[in-house]
């Protein structure tokens, strides 16, 4: 158990950049380093997560827990990941309120989000040389970022691949009142799909059409989650502080965090008894493309919108991280100080 907790509370300390970098993380951590189980089985889960609702890297968190330590390391782990979060965030939301303004930060995050796509780089070479085991399997996944880079919704292309890629793997035979507040937030924590960021959606239309708050705070919460290490869906800690002080954000956390556990808990032996199942090789090895896949497209558009500072910071800890093995967190420290060198 303290390994557990030692673990996940390090990996939401230095969990910059949302979810994928989350589960780069992650992946070198538990899959490289630790030996606790293997790319195979780590992408079995990250298909099985995007599945159901809520935030994918903390449903793989209380998922990598429960797999390390049954039902009190699944406990011990999601609290442990989202904990550094939200503490950081309600910190924030504090200095917010009182100076409004998060600019002394902006310099240094210039240089993490590169070193993040770096560490996300790693983790798709890694992992694709797991998902990816014959030539249909690699066109199959092309296609599947491909119409993610076209604008179409991955959560409907997750969905596709799996549905279309199931039957032909098989084939190839290849494996702000208290009660409102909370409310609100156990909805959007009850039917997210996708990535965190679809956090921004929801919001816009429970929070800031009943004019709780304005569309700049949203943005500045959003914000406010990029720049904190763990989870996006700090964010709710963020605008439940500033809707009801501590009690708010208290409510909000544990509103938006808490149908993730219970998701987990019911799919946790669900998915041990699945992954040992004959019949379901062909699904998961369409769950393990079809997730890659996403994976892929996410960090070409984060790519896209580097410029010459960022894309040699993006450079170089690429080539730190896969040629020299150099951990994720030194390279993400790196960044940060690339960034306020170049902002000084």
């Amino acid at each position: 158990m303290r390994e557990v907790a030692a673990v996940f509370l390090r990996l939401g300390l230095i969990g910059f950049g949302g979810p994928v970098a989350h589960l780069a993380l992650m992946e070198e951590e538990l899959c490289e380093r630790r030996k606790w189980l293997t790319r195979e089985h780590f992408l079995d889960l990250v298909g099985l997560t995007n599945l159901i609702p809520g935030p994918n890297s903390t449903e793989m968190a209380i998922h990598l827990g429960y797999l390390r330590a049954g039902w009190r390391g699944l406990l011990v782990a999601g609290a442990c990941f989202v904990l550094p979060a939200v503490v950081l965030t309600t910190a924030v939301a504090w200095l917010y309120q009182r100076y409004g303004t998060l600019a002394p930060a902006q310099a240094a995050f210039r240089g993490i989000g590169p070193a993040v796509i770096a560490v996300i780089g790693v983790a798709a070479w890694r992992l694709g040389r797991t998902a990816i085991r014959n030539v249909p399997q690699g066109v199959f996944c092309a296609v599947l970022v491909a119409a993610v880079l076209l604008g179409l919704d991955p959560v409907l292309v997750l969905f596709a691949g799996i549905l279309l890629g199931t039957p032909a793997f098989s084939r190839a035979a290849l494996s702000v009142p208290p009660l409102p507040l909370f409310l609100v937030f156990l909805k959007v924590g009850a039917v997210l799909y996708g990535s965190g960021y679809v956090l921004v959606a929801f919001l816009e239309d429970e929070l800031v059409a009943r004019g709780w708050i304005t569309e700049q705070q949203l943005l500045d919460a959003v914000a406010v989650g990029q720049v904190t290490p763990g989870p996006l869906l700090s964010t709710a800690t963020f605008l439940g502080y500033g809707l009801g002080g501590a009690p708010g954000a208290l409510l909000a956390t544990a509103g938006v965090f808490l149908p993730s556990f219970v998701f987990v808990a019911v799919l946790g032996p669900l998915a041990t008894r699945l992954r040992g199942a004959a019949w379901t090789a062909p699904f998961l090895a369409a769950v393990r493309v079809s997730s890659f896949a996403l994976l892929v497209a996410v960090l070409a558009q984060l790519c896209v919108h580097l410029d010459w500072m960022g894309g040699a910071i993006a450079a170089l800890a690429l080539a730190a991280g896969a040629g020299f093995k150099v951990a994720p967190h030194w390279l993400i420290l790196a960044g940060a100080a690339a960034g306020s060198l170049y902002g000084a």
